[in-house]
């Protein structure tokens, strides 16, 4: 599956994050930190999103072994607080 390309305008600072929009109009809080530097509002940003099946299954793997550590370990009786 091809990735997605797209385009999103800045259009303010809010606080710590970029409020960029779609086409449509659409807000979008975008955190400060991972904008490329030197943006600014009125810029063009250009966005790709493509998913990483290798990072995926990596993840699933580790979740499913911690699930299964956990699952030995829990007694299943409710927890008392």
């Amino acid at each position: 599956m091809a990735g997605m390309n797209f385009t999103l305008s800045f259009d303010r600072w809010e606080g710590k994050f970029a409020v960029l929009l779609t086409d449509e109009g659409q807000p979008l809080d975008f955190p400060k930190e991972l904008l490329p530097k030197g943006a600014k509002p009125g810029d063009m940003l250009s966005f790709s999103i493509d998913v990483d099946r290798e990072a995926t299954d990596v993840l699933k793997r580790e979740t499913q072994a911690l699930q299964d550590k956990l699952r030995k370990t829990d007694s299943g009786e409710d927890i008392k607080l």
